[in-house]
């Protein structure tokens, strides 16, 4: 198989001060505007999943980046067309990095989408009704991220990213917000590890699960009141992506534990993308814009039931991602190693 590489530039544009920086100079990313369309999105998803088995692979990734660079970061310049032509010319026997080689910045934004979207596809096992009412499990390629809110469950949103934030001091809103009802099951996102779990006077209740590549962070807040967490969720455990991590509610914008000051019912997503540890708590956060990946996602929601005894919420499906049954093989290794080394 031929993969479409990523590597090169595709169009010289103008582009503002940044830091695409190496390992070598120790520099990183410091800023990141994304704002892909969903359809976009969509477009490029399928077609790497269709030639997923075919002789060339075509990287929705490398897809995106290169549009990217063409449009100077600004997608609202985006057209099918514009795609449609580049895949033309990567099936017609050119490769990527001859497209893409008079584009200065083309680098910068593969680094940057694969930062935002590189959990997104992958292979995954996942058990499926069958039509004999049995349940069997399949091996696929393709979209394993999840909508945070639970199929079957209802909510509104509009772009709310950089909106005004005034309780504790005036900031701006780094996530986006879903209406929804208060109980509402919420999953994660993406497969990772809970690395931060409990009350934040400004989140209220709220879940950091941090993607098994670290360059992303997803952020939950405002969950609900006095049951905020499903059982399984504490801090250091592996989640998959799809499975219940708490409920939706309304607390937060209170110095006082499990208050609801939130005055309307909303799920807070939000995903920070790290490129340099330095800037999971510092001053050079970088958070995204949310709202198109919420409507990409929101074809892909996973299916959740209630178990009545306990009044909880699990995946309907069971669900096996790799790359976790990965990372507990090398944390069992990693283990292992130091336990001998003692």
């Amino acid at each position: 198989m031929v993969v479409a590489g990523c590597y090169g530039a595709w169009f010289n544009r103008p582009m503002w001060p940044l830091a695409t920086e190496t390992a070598a100079t120790g520099e990183y990313i410091r800023w990141v505007e994304f704002d892909v369309p969903a359809e976009a999105l969509e477009k490029a998803m399928t077609l790497d999943i269709e030639t997923h088995d075919a002789e060339m692979h075509i990287d929705w990734i490398c897809l995106l980046a290169a549009l990217g660079a063409r449009y100077g970061g600004d997608f609202g310049q985006y057209q099918p067309t514009h795609m449609d032509a580049l895949v033309k010319r990567l099936q017609s026997g050119e490769s990527m990095a001859e497209i893409v080689a008079p584009l200065t910045y083309y680098a910068y934004y593969e680094e940057a989408y694969r930062a935002v979207l590189g959990g997104f596809l992958g292979e995954y096992r996942q058990q499926l009704p069958q039509a004999d009412g049995t349940l069997q499990w399949v091996t696929r390629y393709g979209l394993k991220a999840y909508s945070p809110v639970a199929e079957g469950y209802t909510y509104d949103h509009y772009d709310d990213f950089c909106a005004e934030r005034s309780y504790g001091y005036q900031r701006k809103h780094m996530g986006h917000d879903l209406m929804c009802a208060v109980g509402t099951p919420i999953v994660a996102v993406e497969s990772g590890v809970v690395e931060e779990l409990g009350w934040n006077q400004y989140g209220g209740w709220r879940i950091g699960i941090r993607s098994l590549d670290g360059k992303r962070y997803y952020y939950y807040a405002h969950l609900r009141q006095n049951r905020p967490y499903h059982p399984n969720v504490t801090k250091g455990a592996v989640i998959q992506a799809g499975d219940v991590i708490g409920y939706a509610g309304r607390t937060g914008y209170s110095t006082v534990e499990n208050t609801n000051n939130i005055t309307v019912n909303h799920l807070h997503w939000g995903i920070q993308l790290i490129f340099d540890e330095s800037q999971k708590d510092g001053t050079n956060q970088i958070w995204i814009d949310l709202y198109e990946l919420t409507k990409f996602l929101r074809r892909h929601r996973s299916s959740v039931v209630r178990v009545a005894e306990i009044k909880e919420y699990y995946r309907k499906y069971s669900f096996i991602d790799p790359t976790v049954t990965e990372y507990l093989q090398q944390e069992a290794q990693t283990w292992t190693k130091n336990a001998s080394a003692e």
